[in-house]
């Protein structure tokens, strides 16, 4: 099928529905103002197939907004990701595919939810690197970087993180000295405590330390990072990014 999807200068966004088919609509997804659009486009295709069962409706989430408010932190507030999850729910999609989600959590507020794996953009900073050791950041994301250890056949450390004081305190549970690390995980935001981890790592001996996100944000910049991490990989799911520090795969 075809739409078109046009913004007025107060951000008022409308669509049209060009020619009838299976609706197939991908975002980055990390702006409420995408979800906004998706909503018009969906509205747009239900008045049109209102009478016709035909065809299927996919929203693909490249990066989901508020993914990491999936519980609520503290009494009064707000449960972001349920906020967001409702929205989601009530376009009433066929199916929704995400990307790496922060949790399990995703899935069970998404109606008709599957995630999309990120293996293969792993894959390729593994061979591209060389073979490194795997290393998971905190217990977090421990289950996820065994299943991609046992796929690549590769080695695997864990880490574990606890703040004190607001300052995140590293444990490194496993020899790395000489080695060269690949730190694995979903999503960086500023990259403090993987600066934090790779100092940390290279305190025990790590020949080179590099960093793996799916969701790479990077809102502080790279320059604190480069005095730590050797080289960074990311998908652009989040954004597009051109600096010779990153290597970024292509969703």
């Amino acid at each position: 099928m075809k739409y078109e999807i046009k913004e007025f200068k107060d951000g008022q966004v409308t669509s049209k529905i060009i020619e009838n088919g299976n609706l197939q609509v991908s975002i980055r997804g990390n702006s409420y103002k995408d979800l906004f659009a998706v909503a018009s486009i969906k509205e747009a295709w239900d008045n049109v197939n209102k009478l016709n069962k035909e065809f299927t409706s996919t929203l693909s989430i490249k990066c989901l907004i508020g993914q990491r408010s999936d519980r609520r932190f503290g009494e009064g507030e707000s449960f972001d990701l349920k906020v967001i999850a409702n929205f989601i729910n009530s376009m009433n999609f066929d199916n929704v595919e995400i990307l790496h989600p922060h949790s399990s959590t995703t899935l069970a507020l998404i109606n008709n939810s599957e995630q999309v794996d990120h293996y293969q953009f792993i894959e390729k900073a593994y061979n591209q690197i060389g073979s490194p050791v795997l290393i998971s950041p905190d217990a977090g994301a421990y289950k996820t970087t065994h299943g991609i250890a046992e796929r690549l056949n590769a080695n695997l450390v864990p880490a574990n993180k606890v703040r004190i004081a607001g300052s995140p305190s590293i444990t490194v549970q496993g020899n790395v000295s000489g080695k060269e690390c690949l730190i694995v995980d979903d999503l960086a935001d500023g990259g403090r405590t993987f600066k934090f981890l790779a100092d940390e790592l290279k305190s025990q001996g790590a020949k080179k330390v590099f960093l793996y996100v799916t969701h790479g944000q990077f809102n502080n910049g790279f320059e604190g990072l480069k005095e730590s991490i050797d080289h960074i990989y990311c998908t652009d799911s989040y954004k597009e990014i051109e600096n010779e520090f990153v290597t970024q795969y292509q969703v």
